[in-house]
């Protein structure tokens, strides 16, 4: 098989990151006798500096050609004083909107071996945290029309939050698919208690349940949501939510975990192609870029997300995430989630001790 991969590193830690992960693609392709076309292209604040645009029309065309597409962290405070339309992040809204990546899917989990690392309590842990956050990406107010101006009261805006069957049918399909491959059960969280928005979401949703009796589904507002992740995290398996919602609330889980550098994340179309990145995609902290201690095991995990979900090579994803399980069950930690008596090691380090543990899981197959 033949797949064309484009690469878009993006700022601050991104290169470093993204730097390991293709050490894991190249690994797999080897074993697998897969041929992976990589092409890399400037994105996000690093294309702005470079070209004046968050992403050329060259690196799109790329992009829209590609099987599936991996991207680094995008963004920084220095960009932050640019108009909302033409900052890194904008990135995002084309490739999402124009390439048709519509469902943002987070797998949110707390390894064993990083139970210390979460802000609860170890009693509120005893079956850990395995859950898969889900949001649509392409309804809602944050890619939507907006509007700034001067009104009755003062400066005012707006910003249209806006669904339609389509976007919302394309979440309800990937919840209910994923949600069959576990324990069936999802639950829905919206507002339909107060915006018609919400209302015409948890319509839709009820009438797709009927098409999968063996799921356990329930709608709740996003409120109560919110305050049952704080107390119950462990008892939530597959949750999907509008955008807006989706991003604060996925957030909210992903503070809880407390080792946020260790989440992948992947944004799907309905055919499977996707775009493949780090859970905390903005993250701006510029203290730790170009010094060899960030981590890049968000970023590995989802290039098992890009075998499983875009590339259709199961066993590959299930070794990649093996590999890091060893890894973090033999102790070795990058600095945001060391703690006294592991064994503190590098961004490169830790690239290169995944890869050892792969390899030797992929030799199990000669």
């Amino acid at each position: 098989m033949e797949y064309n991969i484009v690469i878009l590193p993006g700022d601050g830690i991104g290169p470093e990151i993204v730097k390991e992960a293709e050490k894991i693609l190249q690994i797999c392709a080897s074993a697998y006798s897969t041929t992976l076309n990589l092409k890399k292209y400037c994105a996000g604040g690093a294309s702005i500096d470079k070209y004046g645009t968050p992403l050329t029309d060259k690196a799109f065309e790329a992009c829209k050609k590609s099987d599936a597409i991996l991207l680094g962290n995008i963004g920084g405070d220095k960009w932050n004083g640019l108009p909302i339309e033409k900052r890194p992040e904008r990135v995002l809204f084309r490739l999402r909107g124009e390439l048709g990546l519509s469902v943002n899917i987070r797998p949110i989990f707390i390894k064993p071996s990083l139970i210390r690392q979460s802000v609860l309590k170890k009693e509120r842990l005893i079956h850990g945290i395995d859950t898969v956050f889900i949001r649509d990406v392409t309804g809602g107010e944050l890619p939507s029309e907006k509007y700034q101006g001067v009104g009755k009261f003062g400066k005012e805006a707006f910003d249209k939050d806006y669904y339609n069957e389509k976007i919302i049918l394309e979440a309800a399909n990937w919840a209910f698919k994923i949600a069959s491959q576990r324990s069936k059960k999802l639950l829905s969280a919206d507002k339909a208690n107060g915006l018609v928005s919400s209302a015409l979401w948890r319509s839709i949703f009820n009438e797709k349940s009927k098409e999968f009796p063996s799921v356990k589904f329930e709608s709740k507002l996003i409120d109560d949501t919110a305050r049952d992740l704080v107390s119950n995290a462990s008892d939530f398996d597959v949750v999907v939510a509008p955008n807006l919602f989706g991003d604060i609330i996925s957030d909210e889980l992903t503070g809880i975990v407390g080792s946020k550098g260790i989440l992948p994340a992947a944004t799907l179309s309905n055919s499977g192609k996707g775009m493949y990145e780090p859970n905390q995609l903005h993250n701006t902290d510029i203290s730790i870029v170009n010094k060899n201690i960030a981590n890049p095991i968000g970023i590995i995990l989802s290039t098992a997300l890009m075998f499983r979900y875009s590339l259709n090579m199961n066993d590959a994803a299930k070794k990649i995430e093996k590999s890091v399980d060893i890894v973090l069950n033999n102790g070795f930690a990058t600095k945001d989630i060391y703690e006294e008596g592991k064994k503190l090691v590098s961004t490169i380090e830790m690239g290169d001790l995944i890869s050892i543990e792969l390899k030797k899981l992929l030799g199990e197959n000669k």
